[in-house]
């Protein structure tokens, strides 16, 4: 079902269940930017600084010329009640819809998504909840290979069998894509960034989430620039070892126009969140220079295939032996990256979409 990485991150750490943040801050009496910032610069080859900070105070570390890459995609309702003839209750996660008309699907326990369905089989047949359309599983996506535990396929290519369209039975019956560890469900608003203009996110782009309309025009009229990508997320409850799964993204050629001027004044190239990252890079060729790009990309940032352009990140805290820690070391390099997550931890800072940031600030 899945492809292997072919590398394993360098960063090593242990993030106990009680480091998770199991709502959004503004649930938790805090502000959308008074989450926590770690920031891990280097101002010097091999001299490393971590600093603490909250979010609102992310200006302070960053220059005029400096841009910024946003992913502008909003999440959709992606999660939905269902039930397998013989097997019973599943939480069903639609991951996005492919080119042929055909959706690539998650099935996971019931009632909370705590865990992946791993035994499911080709032709089950899903019935959605509130009348919604039947899913037959038609094959493992994206390969007919098993995954990479061995343990069964995660994702399948499912085709509907019903006249009700799926896209508009999840806007009016679904809800946002959730895991075990949340402590309640919470409405869509709350999985959305200040960015967000075009739907298409099984899961929100959530490095970006801290980020808000007063803070980016105080950041802009500081001389900081900002510009949008599009990159529609999939799910991102990879197994270990697994590889990132295709997405759908664009590039403008307004935006390619200015990472380039902007690399050659000799600023920053700061993504906010792999995603950002992901379709940059897609958009970077070996030279180095971004062009207008769209469609679906496989890249996957890693020692094979390091970052271009990107030369700064804002993100989330990442699990262990997760695909996305090979991105934050292409782009900090594994030093800082160690460093920063030894510290992260040791200073208990909150992992998952709702949890606290780091800004990657590598030497140049």
């Amino acid at each position: 079902m899945t492809a292997a990485l072919a590398h394993v991150p360098h960063t090593v750490f242990r993030a106990t269940d009680d480091l998770t943040a199991d709502a959004p801050p503004e649930r938790r009496g805090l502000d959308r930017d008074g989450v926590r910032l770690l920031v891990a610069s280097e101002p010097s080859s091999g001299t490393v600084r971590v600093e603490h900070t909250t979010f609102a105070a992310i200006g302070d570390h960053l220059s005029p010329g400096d841009l910024l890459l946003v992913n502008n995609s909003a999440t959709v309702a992606g999660e939905i009640d269902g039930r397998v003839p013989g097997r019973g209750a599943v939480v069903v996660h639609v991951a996005s819809e492919l080119d042929d008309c055909t959706w690539v699907v998650e099935l996971r326990t019931a009632p909370d998504a705590g865990h992946p369905v791993l035994d499911a089989l080709e032709g089950d047949v899903v019935d959605l909840a509130a009348g919604g359309p039947r899913l037959r599983l038609e094959a493992p996506y994206p390969r007919p290979d098993s995954s990479p535990t061995g343990h069964g396929n995660r994702l399948w290519r499912a085709t509907q069998l019903d006249d009700c369209t799926l896209a508009e039975h999840l806007a009016t019956h679904g809800r946002p894509v959730a895991y075990g560890y949340l402590r309640s469900r919470f409405p869509l608003e709350d999985y959305q960034t200040v960015f967000a203009r075009l739907p298409g996110s099984a899961e929100m782009a959530s490095a970006a989430r801290p980020f808000t309309a007063d803070l980016v025009t105080g950041l802009v009229s500081s001389g900081v620039l900002v510009a949008p990508v599009t990159l529609h997320t999939g799910l991102s409850s990879q197994e270990a070892g697994e590889a990132p799964q295709p997405e759908r993204f664009a590039v403008s050629g307004e935006t390619a126009a200015l990472v380039n001027l902007v690399r050659e004044r000799g600023r920053r190239v700061v993504a906010v969140g792999t995603t950002a990252t992901r379709a940059i890079e897609s958009a970077t060729g070996p030279d180095g220079r971004v062009r207008a790009a769209a469609g679906w990309t496989e890249v996957v940032i890693s020692p094979d295939r390091p970052a271009r352009v990107v030369d700064g990140l804002v993100t989330g805290w990442h699990n262990p032996d997760a695909s996305h820690l090979l991105l934050v070391e292409s782009v900090a390099g594994a030093d800082l990256a160690q460093q920063a997550y030894d510290e992260a931890v040791a200073c208990r800072y909150a992992w998952h979409e709702f949890g606290d940031a780091g800004l990657f600030l590598p030497h140049r």
